[in-house]
């Protein structure tokens, strides 16, 4: 089930065999009795086994850890039957099944006999089918097991064979994880134990029962060991995060089959002087490192992006907020002066701020757009439109029909009108072929699909043909490429969108690197405008280009986002600095600054 990278270190292997038991494991609530609301909050939280540790004294059924902390007050019945009555009579029990598990501390057979009185006290208890006692600890020996009222089971603890009779009164099979391993849950197992881990387990299951470690590790990395490796019920103190992580561990997990060509740059700018002449500003949009490491990963373990050198860092926050939005993001790129959030080419105060391809087309340079968004989005509208709010599209729809733009390619027809001096190229193919003084390529009516959702390679092939078109112009040019739906894996925690609009990106990336490599004096710098989903990358499995990613957030954050470069120029990207500083290092490497 795993792949074991050196010594000491694995990497699961999250493939359709390994997700079957995801979906299946449920969580043992272990002592459950030193939770704040024993029994009422492992039911909530979803837990399939809640556990409680009993002593017989005087006749009465305790429940404690260990001897010396018995309470007056504190019986199995008062903590587990009556709460287990009163949710059955409420129709609070939501589980398929339940069970309590009774660890026995004192001797066997008489306090089992008390345990059957007690619960024999409760008809409902005992005439519905949904709640399994599971005796545990001290019990009866298997043969033996028989003799006992039908909803009483046992937790078998051995991996001896038993009889089809005494099996049929087992309801779970459980071993001591510390006989195989001494892992405390980081990392991963040593090389020396998991063949005994996945071996034993392997046996357990033979014997057709579910099977449970006890004293396990307690944490988000031994839960996505156990449940990728066939253990049916998960041991923790924390069944609420336990339950949340592993109904969601299917969805959080994405197995990658779009791949990016990884080209590998010639470098030739570093032994040469050309100036720049040309700019190639590319943003993820919600591109943050944790996003780029998904898709790198993904990828077999490279992107053309990993390949560049000159790396730098931008903070994001806006004027008004800790952390940017699109909006204001893109407008520091676009204008040099950071903004308030939802502002569009105006400064905090509202005031118009011209942006870098009206400043540019007055030098003579052709500008260009290209978004997986549509053009009223907010990223591209940062680049020609100058509104209070990047909800009003219908004034940056008609700030588009004024500006200075050479050329766009976008979705969002729908939401544009009267544009005029823009021919419309209905291809990709056919805007590399075009000689038209200004031109439009719509990528769809409204939104643009996703990767996932059937739009292929159209973002790389319109970056291909569009630096086609603008070196027919025979003037220098900038250009802003967005790749946008980044941003909406990020917003909707949906880690194969994250993965595959990145590998998409970069396949962007690779168009333009290349035309980099073949016309010297193009500067490309790749960024983002903001982080989006608080994205952390747990767990995977190169070989099966599996990601298994978690959020923090479905929002934005404020951590600070790579700027990678390439080309003349290129080496005034690194270091740390604000992200309106881009737009006066595209400047200065024009020598327009």
């Amino acid at each position: 089930m795993f792949s074991i990278i050196k010594k000491g270190i694995f990497i699961g292997t999250l493939g359709i065999s390994t997700l079957f038991f995801a979906q299946t494991v449920k969580v043992h609530s272990h002592n459950d009795y030193e939770q704040k609301a024993p029994f009422w909050y492992a039911l909530g939280s979803g837990a399939n086994s809640i556990e409680a540790d009993v002593f017989l004294v005087n006749n009465q059924l305790y429940v404690s850890h260990e001897d010396k902390d018995i309470q007056k007050g504190k019986t199995f019945e008062s903590l587990y039957l009556e709460p287990l009555n009163k949710a059955l009579e409420l129709n609070m029990i939501h589980q398929e099944s339940l069970h309590i598990l009774i660890d026995i501390k004192t001797d066997a057979k008489t306090t089992l006999a008390v345990i059957v009185k007690s619960i024999q006290k409760y008809p409902k208890i005992v005439t519905q089918n949904k709640v399994v006692f599971v005796i545990s600890g001290n019990q009866p020996k298997p043969e033996e097991y028989s003799s006992y009222p039908e909803f009483i089971m046992f937790d078998y603890q051995k991996l001896d064979n038993l009889t089809p009779g005494q099996w049929k009164k087992v309801a779970l099979l459980s071993l001591n994880f510390k006989q195989y391993s001494v892992w405390n849950g980081k990392g991963g197992l040593m090389e020396d134990d998991l063949p005994k881990v996945i071996e034993v387990i392997k046996k357990a299951k033979s014997f057709g029962k579910p099977f449970r470690f006890w004293a396990i590790p307690d944490g988000k990395t031994s839960w996505e060991f156990f449940a990728h490796n066939g253990v049916d019920f998960i041991n923790t103190d924390h069944p609420k995060e336990c339950v949340e992580y592993i109904n969601n561990l299917k969805s959080r997990t994405f197995t990658n089959t779009v791949f990016s060509e990884v080209y590998q740059p010639k470098f030739s700018y570093l032994k040469k002087n050309v100036p720049v002449k040309n700019v190639i500003l590319l943003i993820g949009d919600g591109n943050g490192l944790s996003q780029i490491s998904s898709s790198v990963l993904a990828n077999k373990g490279q992107l053309t992006l990993t390949q560049l050198k000159t790396i730098g860092l931008i903070k994001t926050t806006a004027t008004d907020n800790f952390t940017t939005d699109s909006a204001a993001g893109a407008t520091a790129f676009a204008t040099g002066k950071k903004t308030k959030n939802r502002f569009i080419g105006v400064d905090s105060g509202g005031k118009l701020i011209p942006n870098i391809t009206e400043i540019l087309s007055k030098k003579g340079f052709s500008t260009g757009i290209i978004t997986t968004d549509e053009i009223v989005g907010a990223t591209p509208s940062a680049f020609y439109a100058h509104q209070k709010d990047r909800g009003m599209e219908t004034e940056i729809a008609q700030d588009l029909t004024q500006s200075k733009l050479t050329f766009f390619a976008a979705g969002g027809k729908s939401k544009v009108s009267g544009l005029s001096n823009f021919e419309i190229a209905n291809n990709a193919e056919e805007v590399g072929k075009s000689n038209a003084d200004n031109l439009a390529f719509y990528l769809s009516e409204n939104g643009v699909p996703h990767v996932l959702k059937g739009r292929g390679n159209l973002l790389a092939e319109t970056v291909d043909n569009s630096l086609k078109f603008l070196k027919s112009k025979k003037k220098p040019f900038f250009m802003m490429v967005e790749g946008a739906q980044i941003d909406s894996g990020g917003h909707s925690n949906n880690v194969g969108t994250i993965v595959t609009e990145g590998i998409d990106f970069d396949r962007a990336i690779t168009k333009a690197i290349q035309f980099a490599d073949r016309n010297p004096g193009t500067l490309v710098v790749i960024t983002a405008d903001h982080e989006t989903g608080g994205f952390s990358i747990p767990h995977g499995d190169m070989k099966t280009n599996t990601i298994e990613g978690d959020f923090t957030t479905d929002d934005h954050s404020a951590t600070l986002i790579p700027v990678f470069s390439y080309g003349s120029g290129s080496e005034n990207f690194a270091g740390v600095y604000e992200n309106n500083e881009i737009f006066h290092k595209i400047l200065k490497a024009l020598k327009l600054n």
